[in-house]
């Protein structure tokens, strides 16, 4: 890593833990909350490469819990982790010439996952998913389908329409649904250990519901605040471009 990696990791870590706090609604569901600022990393990961992405979102996601529920231990345990991940396979793929196949093959296995992950514990959890949103059952397969649908459509659209941002989509499924699964699982596997924040044990069929409702509340504002945030970034700083065009050819999955 060179020094001006590890500025812009600063200056990513700063952006996700001020936006973070500045836009939590404090609409959250055992601890995980809806975030908009997840598009920060994404970004700072496209235009300046997977570690940049994945260490300044581990640091702004840590700083963001300190300033929320200031346990450094559950962050580092079931924040940390997640975020790094999400956001290194974002810039990782992202950066990469992906086909027409394997994106086609993404966007079926991502309907596959996604809609499974939505049916199974919205008809077989009802009453998780009632505790999750407060919603009746109907009305959540309302909300949450249409995000589902809306965000494959972003993808196939894109796919077609925008090809240069093909590996991006791709990149925001697979990253988004990684960091959703590890964080869904994390949080069910600490939860006794920090009792005084959970108040009780999550039960293991709070994991899907979890998984669903993180993949749900951030996989939208990746998918279409990304990339025109990136366009501008790139106009406005051409060498940022021409670095990811360096990547892509020297990177490039054929």
């Amino acid at each position: 890593m060179e020094t001006q990696d590890i500025a812009v990791i600063g200056i990513c870590a700063a952006l996700y833990a001020v936006v973070g706090r500045l836009t939590d609604l404090g609409i959250t569901f055992l601890g995980v909350a809806f975030w908009p600022a997840v598009v920060i990393p994404a970004v700072f990961a496209v235009l300046f490469g997977p570690w940049v992405g994945g260490i300044g979102g581990a640091i702004g996601i840590f700083i963001r819990d300190m300033l929320f529920h200031g346990n450094p231990l559950l962050s580092l345990a079931a924040g940390v982790p997640p975020n790094f991940l999400l956001f290194f396979l974002i810039g990782y793929l992202a950066n990469r010439n992906i086909d027409m196949k394997k994106t086609v093959a993404g966007i079926i296995l991502a309907a596959v996952v996604i809609v499974a992950g939505l049916l199974v514990p919205t008809l077989i959890f009802p009453a998780e998913f009632a505790a999750l949103t407060g919603l009746p059952t109907a009305e959540i397969i309302i909300v949450f389908s249409l995000t589902v649908i809306i965000s494959l459509v972003v993808i196939a659209a894109v796919t077609v329409r925008w090809r240069q941002w093909r590996s991006y989509a791709v990149a925001a499924v697979i990253g988004q649904a990684a960091g959703a699964a590890l964080l869904s699982v994390t949080v069910w596997t600490v939860s006794p250990l920090f009792l005084s924040y959970f108040k009780s044990p999550i039960a293991a069929s709070f994991i899907l519901p979890i998984f669903v409702w993180t993949f749900a509340t951030e996989i939208p504002f990746v998918l279409l605040v990304g990339p025109p945030v990136i366009k501008a970034c790139y106009k406005a700083f051409p060498s940022l471009k021409q670095r990811r065009r360096s990547q892509e050819k020297g990177e490039a999955i054929e």
